[in-house]
């Protein structure tokens, strides 16, 4: 079995779940490939400077080769990046949470630890995410991931004004959003930064993008879901000129004459989960769902 190993930052009270983690792999067989700026990171420790590990650093040589899986060692902020190397090829994702929240890092280290010889055999569900893409009416020389697994957001830029987005479903309009901005959210990304806005929870297992305005000036501008087979046209007004762009965790500028489209990926990102780890489970502990606190 061959596996990737990623993460953006890595603490000293991390240190012995990794180490035991290696240690399983080796008596195991499990060839261990690490992302090379999370490699050079673990190598700035004293107790990995011997770490005699192949790096990877782009999507294609994850691609190229025959991975069973990645492990994200990190929260969710470190899935939604491992996305970019991972794209179409298929491979799972295993989300090790050593942050706070953990929504979509759904295994606690010590969980890991513990549940490591079933994770191995593969005994958990493979949970398939749906992604958003965009593509801009004019590339402007940039190049980025257009993919979002979680939320694809326009927003006002280096302005205090509100920006007008003309939004179309499917060629036909339906409205103009007077607002800071705009969310167009998948099932996955409905507990974010949409969720935040007033929009509202959508399970994985539904078919559905939800369009959600930022500080709408408008009182009867709402959140509306829509079948995620409808394709989204954007055109954007704005007295400067430009844009803000967020894809996830990335953002970049577009000129406001660039029109957005925006419509289902080809592809989905795939999660291993316990069978007991439902995600309604995941909305009463990560999200407090129902919790009183009177009580």
């Amino acid at each position: 079995m061959r596996i990737a190993v990623y993460g953006q930052k890595f603490g000293k009270n991390n240190i012995s779940y990794l180490t035991q983690f290696i240690s399983y792999a080796y008596s195991h067989s499990i060839e261990i490939y690490i992302e090379k700026s999370f490699f050079d990171i673990l190598s700035s420790f004293e107790e990995f400077k011997n770490l005699n590990f192949p790096v990877f650093s782009h999507y294609k040589e994850l691609k190229t080769k025959d991975f069973s899986l990645m492990l994200t060692f990190g929260g969710d902020g470190t899935i939604l990046s491992a996305i970019t190397l991972i794209r179409d090829s298929g491979i799972p994702i295993i989300g090790i949470n050593t942050g706070n929240l953990g929504f979509l890092a759904t295994f606690n280290k010590d969980v890991f630890i513990k549940k490591i010889d079933e994770i191995f055999s593969r005994k958990f569900h493979l949970i398939p995410r749906s992604l958003l893409w965009v593509k801009p009416s004019a590339n402007d020389h940039q190049k980025f991931f257009n993919f979002a697994l979680n939320e694809i957001v326009i927003l006002r830029k280096e302005t205090v004004s509100m920006i007008t987005i003309d939004a179309y479903i499917d060629n036909e309009f339906l409205t103009s959003y007077w607002a800071d901005g705009l969310i167009i959210s998948t099932p996955t990304g409905s507990t974010g930064y949409s969720l935040s806005c007033g929009g509202p929870i959508i399970s994985p297992d539904n078919n559905n993008f939800v369009l959600t305005p930022i500080s709408p000036h408008n009182l009867f501008s709402r959140p509306l879901i829509i079948s995620d087979h409808q394709k989204v046209h954007l055109k954007i007004h704005s007295r400067v000129k430009y844009y803000s762009l967020s894809m996830d965790t990335r953002l970049t500028s577009m000129k406001k004459e660039n029109e957005l489209y925006i419509e289902k990926a080809p592809f989905y990102i795939y999660l291993l989960q316990e069978e007991k780890n439902t995600y309604y489970k995941t909305l009463r502990e990560k999200l407090l769902w129902g919790m009183d606190q009177r009580n």
